[in-house]
């Protein structure tokens, strides 16, 4: 493969505190026409090692699995900037007690079973609101995530979109997955490791390798040992991020390296998008 033919690819499963038991999980690849070669998993254990990779030379174009944005009416319930980097900015300024204690009370002000309010793309997507703080953490992912790209001055579709070779866009393995099956098939500890969830891992791993329609007839080269990774970590982690890498790709060979026009015209770049996704 030469230079000029190939877009570097990075699939990032994300964590909103890394540590050895649970790091960033970076899955590496090269992307030419239509086929992804998985080169290696990485493994950042804090965010020092994260902003390491962040600021490795371009061009390469990464999936991110968290949200880029907020919810518009969240951010306008909290009377916070409506500008995307100056929302950043003020979240960080605030601090992170007073994020959440902002997402808490205004989800304590509205009625029960509506207290989640989901950007345009999560209903898409069916991901969880950017406003949970547990069980996932997609509002702390957001709180530490979103900043070190912007600081790292990576270009951010559509939050944030510059002439920058290293391109961010958000990504969720669960849209994919879902397309295969809709079985569980990841949980940290033990029951990750149940006979049911190894049988779903090794059934995506056989469908994302197959070039079939769900990866939008892209080969996935994932080498034996990954594959046997992918299968064996019941956290899900390695195989979500070679989801990411994965929707990256499909992304880019349907948009192009940059890709902004693969992101739809509805999209708010105050919330962000989730590639591969459409409209709803």
């Amino acid at each position: 493969m030469s230079a000029a033919s190939t877009t570097r690819i990075l699939g990032v499963d994300f964590t909103s505190a890394p540590s050895r038991r649970k790091p960033i999980t970076i899955a590496v690849a090269q992307f030419r026409t239509s086929r992804l070669i998985i080169e290696r998993v990485d493994r950042a254990v804090d965010f020092s090692a994260f902003e390491l990779m962040l600021a490795t030379k371009g061009p390469w174009i990464g999936g991110f699995d968290f949200p880029f944005g907020l919810p518009r009416d969240v951010v306008t319930a909290c009377g916070w900037p409506e500008s995307w980097p100056e929302l950043i900015g003020h979240i960080q300024c605030i601090g992170k007690d007073a994020f959440k204690r902002a997402l808490d009370d205004l989800r304590q002000s509205r009625p029960y079973g509506s207290r989640y309010i989901g950007r345009r793309g999560d209903v898409a997507a069916g991901s969880s609101s950017p406003m949970k703080l547990v069980n996932p953490p997609v509002g702390l992912m957001f709180f530490e995530g979103a900043p070190r790209l912007l600081r790292a001055g990576l270009s951010i579709a559509p939050c944030s979109p510059s002439g920058d070779t290293r391109v961010a866009f958000e990504a969720y393995p669960g849209y994919l997955a879902r397309k295969i099956t809709t079985k569980s098939y990841k949980k940290d500890g033990k029951d990750g490791l149940s006979p049911q969830r190894i049988s779903v891992r090794e059934q995506l791993v056989t469908a994302l390798t197959s070039a079939a329609e769900v990866v939008s007839g892209i080969q996935v080269d994932l080498p034996s040992s990954l594959r046997a990774v992918c299968i064996a970590d019941g956290s899900g982690d390695t195989l979500d991020a070679v989801m990411c890498a994965i929707q990256a790709a499909q992304h880019v060979a349907a948009s192009g390296q940059h890709g902004e026009r693969g992101i739809p015209k509805c999209a708010d770049p105050l919330e962000g998008w989730i590639i591969t996704v459409p409209d709803s």
